[in-house]
C-alpha cells in the first residue's frame, strides 16, 4: 500500500529512541523526510545518522519555548517543506500523589503539557491542507495508571487539546489525532518495572508490543493515506482495553 508520504517532511520529537525513534523510521522507510529532535544536539545527531539522508538532528526539550520554530524552519530549509509533527515526549517521572512536590508538577507541565501544545500551536499556523498534528499520549487517557499520577493528570488534558484542535483546524484540511501506547518494549516500560520483566498480563495478544509496530500506526495516520481520520485516539495496545 502507498501511503503517499514520499517526499513529504515531518518533524518527529523525542525520536532519539523508543517511540519517536520507530515512527521516524517507519516515516523515512516510506520515502519521507524528518527532523528529529534530542535533548542534546549530539543525540539528535547520531539518530538521524542512524536513519540516513533523509533526516535532520536538532537538538533541544520539548519545554524550550523556541524548540517548534527551529524545527519548522529547519525542515523548510533542508528540505523544502512542512507537512506535519509527531509530537513524541518521554514519560513524566513515576509517583504517588504525595510524592510529587510543585517543582515536579510544573517541570513535567511544561514539558508534556504546554511543550507539546506549543509545538502544535506553531505547526497549525505553518501547515496547509492536508497537514497533520499527532499526540503520542497514554493509555492513561482511558484509564489511570498506579503509580503514575503525573502522566495520568498531564495524558488526557493533552487528548482534550487535540479533539478541540480537531474542530478548529478540520476547516483548514489540517487533521489531528492521538496515539495510545500500552506496553510497547521501550526503554520507558523497562525503567518502571525496575530489574523485573513487564508483565504482559490483561494483553489479548500475550506479549509486549514492538516499537516498530506502534511506528507504522503513527506514520500511517500521519500519512495521506489516512486523509478522513482525524480527532481520533488510537489504541496500540495488543487489546488491552477492553472498552468501545
Amino acid at each position: 500500500m502507498d501511503l503517499g508520504l514520499r517526499d513529504r517532511v515531518f518533524a518527529v520529537t523525542g525520536a532519539t529512541r523508543g517511540l519517536g525513534h520507530a515512527t521516524a523510521e517507519a516515516l523515512v522507510a516510506d520515502g519521507a523526510k524528518v527532523v528529529v529532535t534530542g535533548r542534546e544536539q549530539e543525540s539528535a545527531d547520531a539518530a538521524a545518522a542512524r536513519l540516513g539522508a533523509g533526516a535532520v538532528g536538532v537538538g533541544g526539550d520539548n519545554a524550550d519555548p523556541g524548540l517548534a520554530g527551529r524545527l519548522v524552519a529547519t525542515a523548510r530549509e533542508r528540505f523544502g517543506r512542512f507537512d506535519g509533527v509527531l509530537v513524541s515526549v518521554g514519560g513524566p517521572p513515576p509517583g504517588f500523589l504525595g510524592d510529587l512536590d510543585d517543582e515536579r508538577w510544573r517541570a513535567s507541565f511544561e514539558s508534556v503539557f504546554l511543550g507539546a501544545v506549543r509545538l502544535a500551536r506553531t505547526a497549525a499556523a505553518e501547515l496547509g491542507e492536508g497537514g497533520a498534528i499527532g499526540f503520542v499520549l497514554s493509555s492513561s487517557v482511558h484509564e489511570p495508571i498506579p503509580g503514575l499520577t503525573l502522566s495520568n493528570g498531564l495524558r488526557p488534558a493533552l487528548a482534550g487539546v487535540a479533539k478541540s484542535l480537531a474542530t478548529e483546524l478540520g476547516p483548514r484540511g489540517i487533521r489531528v489525532f492521538g496515539v495510545l501506547p500500552g506496553k510497547i518494549a521501550t526503554d520507558r516500560i523497562r525503567e518502571l518495572h525496575g530489574s523485573g520483566e513487564p508483565d504482559a498480563g490483561g494483553i489479548p495478544l500475550g506479549r509486549l508490543g514492538a516499537p516498530e509496530e506502534f511506528g507504522r500506526v503513527a506514520a500511517f495516520l500521519l500519512s495521506p493515506a489516512a486523509s478522513y481520520m482525524t480527532g481520533v485516539m488510537v489504541p496500540v495496545d495488543g487489546g488491552a482495553r477492553h472498552g468501545f
